[in-house]
């Protein structure tokens, strides 16, 4: 029971950080520019395929910081030559072109690197154990992502609450006249903001591309999730995505080893079922199988109760 415990812990630390690297870029791009971007896990593709591409020519630490600047630069020119010119006639057109982008770079994909998944191993000076839990060997390349994460988080945080870019990027969302009026740039100031959402969905793909897996699928296996993390912490709250995001990595990895059906989880609060009835395959469905729902359920509950999320200033 413990090694369970202690083993779904790190698990959800990881995976919860990942995503966290994946959302925030989603969630400042939101909280700064009102723009629900549906295209977001893509540049999180484009990251890991570029990263693959350049570490096969000059190595892993070129590519981690190549690659994001490459993803960066095209969200910048998407934002620029793209979503700048549709603003005009509101969210309803951004989000139906940030879907066509979505399908236009999975595509692009399919015909530059095919439709398997790439070999995009670990780098080999993370590739070692760099401790033992309860007799299992911990990666190393597992605790050099939650380094990456948590320096990400704390950056971030930082660089909007602590620097003058920070400051002028939160007044250009809220007084975009004011910020016009005393000299900045308001719509260069959105290009890079969307400019550095991306590379940070960049940033994300580079290093979740080798600790998951590197196929043209994965930014439809990981984008609803994303989502699920900026609604269920708040729509812009960078804390709130730091916060849902461990928590719904820690819901899935959790149910994933509970091998327990609803009728013996209602049987430990002494209510007996009838499992012979017209819901007999319901009441005996265990909860390991149901982990991949539980997410979107969670996020049910929480527009049905909280709307504006955990941290959200919004209402959704």
């Amino acid at each position: 029971m413990l090694e369970y415990v202690l083993f779904s812990l790190l698990n959800s630390l990881v995976l919860g950080m990942l995503l966290f690297m994946l959302s925030s870029g989603l969630t400042l791009i939101f909280s700064m520019m009102g723009v629900l971007n549906f295209a977001h896990a893509s540049f999180y593709m484009l990251g890991a395929y570029f990263g693959y591409q350049i570490s096969t020519w000059i190595g892993f630490w070129p590519a981690l910081v190549i690659a994001p600047l490459l993803v960066g630069g095209l969200g910048a020119l998407v934002e620029r030559y793209g979503l700048r010119s549709l603003h005009k006639y509101g969210h309803v057109a951004e989000l139906l072109f940030t879907v066509g982008l979505f399908y236009i770079i999975e595509e692009s994909v399919n015909l530059i690197w095919g439709r398997n998944a790439v070999m995009y191993p670990i780098p080999t000076i993370l590739d070692f154990p760099i401790f033992k839990l309860l007799g299992a060997e911990v990666s190393a390349y597992r605790m050099f992502m939650l380094l990456i994460s948590m320096a990400m988080f704390v950056g971030l945080y930082l660089v909007l609450t602590r620097t003058r870019i920070g400051l002028i990027i939160q007044a250009a969302l809220t007084h975009p006249d004011g910020v016009n009026a005393l000299g900045h740039n308001v719509p260069a100031v959105f290009m890079l903001v969307f400019g550095g959402g991306s590379a940070l969905a960049g940033l994300a793909g580079v290093i979740g591309g080798i600790f998951l897996i590197t196929e043209p699928a994965m930014a439809a296996t990981l984008g609803p999730i994303v989502f699920v993390v900026i609604v269920v912490g708040g729509m812009g709250s960078l804390t709130g995505a730091f916060v849902a995001s461990l928590l719904l990595a820690a819901i899935q990895t959790f149910a994933v080893g509970i091998e327990y059906s609803l009728t013996d989880i209602l049987a430990l609060f002494g209510w007996q079922v009838d499992t012979s009835g017209f819901f007999r395959d319901i009441w005996r469905i265990q909860l390991s199988h149901t982990g991949p729902i539980l997410p979107y359920l969670f996020m049910v509950l929480m527009l049905m109760f909280r709307p504006k999320g955990l941290m959200g200033k919004r209402e959704s």
